[in-house]
This record gives structure tokens, sequence and C-alpha cells, in this order.
């Protein structure tokens, strides 16, 4: 059975409250606008959002918080609910901060949130770059680039996730004013850092010669990304031209149609078996980084049946690096990638949606679900 995709949600119930009645902003506020009669809108907008995506409920899990923070509005649209925090009546950053925490240990391929920029600068605090987001405008002052540009566009680009649509993430930042100062006339915005977002599906974003896509340097792109994340595990290195250009980059020698193994850079196994694999790697760091095979869209089974379920299940689903250029994802059509272990336990324990390199800095989101899986 497909995956459902893990959708965690946060919504900050007194985002925008000051807006409405003159304060500029909701920061340290929230009574005063309650009492000039300031309604809270949140939800409502949150609402506009996921209901782009109602039709697809089936195939999201939402992770929330109780009541106002989420569960009580996904609950209503008939969506399926884990509640994993206990949210009191009144919030805090506090409650977003501790939320998020408990939401990122459910792994949600992406978190959707409603709020302003303060409400991002907390969940950047907690996420960092660990998990895409995506903001849903409901504050005052919208200075941050990781919202959409309305509720609805919100919820268009998590739909374009849902239909398996090639859609790219970036670095966007998390800017923030001070209110104090911006009530007193004086805009002052700072940067407080940057999250990963989709953004709609520019698949040539790396535009070279005339918008298309030049093989040779977009390979060098994504090898260079690949050697600089690289740290002191072992790595393997499966086949295909794309794990060949990072090995070439490396200078070190390569087995086209087979695996090998790195460790610090440096090349301390060639074209090896499932065993030597397995006896190499056991008890060990390991990322393995893969490719797709082009027009079949297959990651896993076809080329590589070096990588045995066994290596697979002990290199974990969270230290699988694949690369691609968005020419060969673009030529799938949105049919998803494939995995064809051998183990049809394990090929649906790797289906959701995973980054892909596909340039330097330059990733898309990208399904992982064998149709035959499906239910």
């Amino acid at each position: 059975m497909q995956r459902q995709f893990r959708l965690g949600l946060i919504i900050n119930p007194l985002a925008g409250l000051g807006g409405s009645v003159a304060l500029k902003g909701s920061d340290n506020v929230a009574e005063e606008a309650l009492r000039l009669g300031a309604t809270p809108k949140a939800n409502e907008r949150m609402g506009q959002a996921l209901a782009v995506v109602k039709d697809h409920a089936d195939r999201l899990q939402i992770i929330t918080a109780a009541g106002a923070m989420g569960q009580t509005l996904a609950e209503q649209l008939g969506f399926a609910v884990t509640c994993c925090y206990p949210a009191p009546a009144q919030t805090t950053a506090v409650d977003t901060c501790a939320a998020v925490k408990q939401i990122l240990s459910y792994q949600p391929d992406l978190l959707l949130f409603a709020g302003g920029d303060g409400t991002a600068r907390d969940i950047d605090s907690v996420v960092g770059d660990t998990v895409p987001v995506l903001g849903v405008p409901a504050g005052v002052k919208i200075h941050s680039g990781v919202y959409g540009v309305t509720p609805h566009a919100s919820g268009m680009v998590l739909k374009m996730l849902l239909d398996g649509q090639l859609v790219s993430l970036m670095q966007a930042d998390v800017m923030d004013i001070d209110e104090v100062a911006f009530r007193a006339g004086t805009v002052r915005a700072k940067r407080y850092g940057e999250m990963t977002v989709p953004a709609a599906p520019r698949y040539i974003q790396s535009v070279k010669m005339g918008g298309r896509e030049v093989d040779e340097l977009v390979l060098a792109d994504i090898a260079a990304d690949v050697i600089e994340q690289m740290e002191d595990e072992l790595y393997i290195m499966g086949s295909g031209s794309t794990v060949a250009a990072i090995m070439q980059e490396l200078g070190l020698d390569n087995t086209l149609l087979g695996v090998d193994l790195i460790q610090d850079k440096q090349l301390i196994g060639n074209d090896l078996t499932a065993a030597e694999l397995l006896a190499a790697t056991a008890g060990k760091q390991v990322k393995l980084v893969i490719t797709l095979i082009g027009g079949q869209g297959h990651i896993l089974g076809r080329g590589n049946q070096q990588l045995s379920p066994e290596l697979i299940r002990q290199i974990g689903r969270d230290n699988l690096i694949i690369v691609a250029t968005k020419t060969k994802l673009k030529a799938l059509a949105g049919k998803p990638l494939i995995v064809d272990s051998g183990d049809p336990a394990l090929d649906a324990e790797l289906s959701g949606y995973y980054r892909i390199i596909t340039g330097y800095r330059d990733y898309v989101m990208y399904q992982v679900a064998n149709p035959d899986l499906v239910e």
C-alpha cells in the first residue's frame, strides 16, 4: 500500500490579530488586540489552503497539535489526524516550538503552517533546513519568503506535491521587523535565517544556454553539491552516469555499471558484490548515492542488485541520496520513481517523497511509489 503523505500542520491562532485593530502586528499585544475587538483569522486562512486538497484526503495523514493549533480544523475538514501535542487554550511561541519538535519526530514530508513572520522565526529555530516548510500567510507582516502569495496558492503547491508534479525546492529567507519600531513609524527588518520551501515547478531553474539543461554543466553542479555535503561516513556510490560524474569530480575510478565504496573522498572498494557491501558497512554510518534509470524511473532493482534489501534496511531510508537531472525527471511525465528491491515490504517502506539533488543547492521533491503497491 502506498504510504500516505505526512503533512505536519501548525496554526498560530493569534497570528494577525493586531492588523484589524491597527496594532501593526501581534507580537506581545494579543490580549490588547482581543480587547479591541480583533477576530482570530489564522484558522480561516489555513482552511482556505486545506480546502484545495480536500479531494486528496485519503492520501494525507496530518500530524498536528490539539485544538486551535490544527486538530480542530483538520478534523472538521475530514482529514485523518494524529494529534501529537496537547496545546493549551491560550498558546504562545513556546507551544509553537514544542509542537513542531513533536511533529518532526513523525518525519513529515512537509510542514505547513499558518502565521506571520514571528511564527516563521519560531519554526525556523526548530526546523532549520531539516524538512521542507510552507507558510500560509496569516500575519500582519509577511516579509519572509517562505509563504504562498495567498492561502489558496499555498494549497495549490501542496496539491502539486500530491499530484506528483515536479516541485522544486529552494532556500528562502526568514525575515522579521522590530514591531515596536514599526509602531513608531520605523521599518527595521532583519534576516534571521532560511528554510527550505517548495516552489512553483519551474523545472529548469538553473538556466543554461537558452533555458535548456546542458548535461555536462548540470552533472558538474550535482557533483559539487554532493561533494560539499560529504562527511566522514562511508558512501556507497551506485551505478549510472550521474553518479559517475560525482566520482569523476572526486578524481576516483568508477564502475559505471557497478557499485563502489568511498570514505573521506577516497576509494576503498571497487565493483563490490552484495556480500562485500554488507561486510564492509556492518555497524557503520553509511550513505547511499543513487540515481534513476532514464525513461523508467527505477532507483533500485535495475542494474544495482548489489544493493540488497538487507543492505538498504541497514542503511535506512533517511540516508538515501538521490541525484538526477531535471530533464530525466521531467521525462517521467509525473510518474513516480520505482523501487524493486526484491522485498515488497521494503519497497512499501521506501515509498514517499524525497528531496532529489538536481544541481548545486538545487533540489526538487519527488515521489517514490510503486504502482503495483497502490490499492
